[in-house]
C-alpha cells in the first residue's frame, strides 16, 4: 500500500503522529507533501485558536536546539506515545522522514500543478490529509483509492467545522468518522464510524478534542491496515433532512458546549441545530 501524507505543516504534532504511527505499523509512507513552514493562512488559524503567546511556545518548543526538555512541550499530551523516538520525541515531520526513510516536498498550494505532479510521481493507493488547503478535484483523483479524512464527529448527523462542540450542542453521540474526501463538504464515503467513549474526566473542549485526535489517528491506522488487507470497503453515507453543516462555533456557543461536558449530558439545548460551513470531504 503506497501512502502519501496532506498536511498544512511540518510541524503540526498531528501530521508527526500519523506518519510515525503507520510507520510503526509498517506503512512507511512514501511521500509528504506539506504547505510551508510559515504558510499565512496556518499561523493566523493558529493564532486565532490557541493565541499569541501559546503559538509563539508552541513554535519555540518546535524550533529549540535543545531536547532536553521537548516532551513536556508536546500540545497534544495524548500524542505523546506516537511521537516518542529514542529518549525524545518527533518534533517536525522532517525528523520522521529522517527516522523512516521518506521525502518530505513542501508546497505553497496543494492544488498547484507542482503539487499535482508531485502526487503523481508518488503514485499513491492512498492519501491521508491532516490539513492545509481545500482539495479539488485534481488532487482529489490522484491516489488510486482516494483521500482520507478523520472527521470529529459523527457523519452524517454533524459535518463541518467545530464538529465535537456541536455534537455536544445537538444531542449526538461524540464521535470519530475515518472517510473518504469528496468535492463537498464531509460527505464522501464512509470507511470507519465510532462512537467516542473517552470524554469521561473531560472538563474543558481543548483536551476533548485532543483526546479525539489521538484516538482518529488509530483509526486512520486501522483504516490503512484494512485497505490494505482487503477487509473493509467505503459506504456511501445516507442523508436525512435534518443532517446539518456548521460553521465554527461562537464563543458564547462553547461555553454552553462545555457545561454540557461538564455535565456529562448530550441532550440539546435548545430547538434544532442548523448552520454551514467547513471543508471538503
Amino acid at each position: 500500500m503506497r501512502v502519501v501524507i496532506l498536511c498544512s505543516s511540518p510541524y503540526s504534532e498531528t501530521s508527526c503522529a500519523v506518519a510515525a504511527r503507520l510507520a510503526q505499523l509498517r506503512h512507511v509512507p512514501v511521500g509528504a507533501l506539506t504547505l510551508p513552514s510559515w504558510d499565512r493562512r496556518t499561523l493566523l488559524r493558529k493564532v486565532g485558536q490557541w493565541g499569541l503567546r501559546d503559538s509563539l511556545q508552541y513554535a519555540v518548543s518546535k524550533l529549540s536546539p535543545n531536547k532536553s526538555t521537548v516532551r513536556k512541550h508536546v500540545r497534544n499530551p495524548y500524542l505523546e506515545s506516537a511521537l516518542r523516538h529514542g529518549d525524545g520525541v518527533f518534533r517536525s515531520l522532517r525528523e520522521v522522514a529522517r527516522a523512516y526513510g521518506f521525502p518530505v516536498v513542501a508546497c505553497g498550494d496543494q492544488n498547484s500543478p507542482r503539487a499535482v505532479a508531485q502526487l503523481k510521481q508518488w503514485s499513491p493507493d492512498l492519501a491521508i490529509f491532516t490539513g492545509g488547503n481545500i482539495l479539488r478535484d485534481e488532487v482529489l483523483k490522484v491516489p488510486r483509492l482516494g483521500i482520507v479524512n478523520a472527521h470529529l464527529a459523527l457523519l452524517p448527523e454533524i459535518r463541518g467545522m467545530s464538529s465535537p462542540e456541536w455534537s455536544l450542542l445537538c444531542g449526538v453521540p461524540l464521535g470519530i468518522t475515518i472517510h473518504f474526501m469528496g468535492s463537498g463538504v464531509d460527505t464522501g464515503p464512509i470507511l470507519l464510524r465510532r462512537e467516542f467513549a473517552g470524554a469521561d474526566g473531560c472538563d474543558l473542549l481543548a483536551d476533548l478534542r485532543n483526546k479525539m485526535i489521538a484516538e482518529g489517528i488509530e483509526l486512520i491506522a486501522e483504516a490503512v491496515a484494512g485497505l490494505d488487507r482487503g477487509t473493509i470497503s467505503a459506504v456511501p453515507q445516507t442523508y436525512r433532512e435534518k443532517d446539518c453543516q456548521f460553521f465554527v462555533m461562537h464563543e458564547q456557543l462553547k461555553a454552553m458546549a462545555t457545561r454540557q461536558l461538564k455535565k456529562g449530558r448530550l441532550n440539546p439545548v435548545g430547538g434544532r441545530c442548523d448552520g454551514s460551513g467547513g471543508s471538503n470531504g
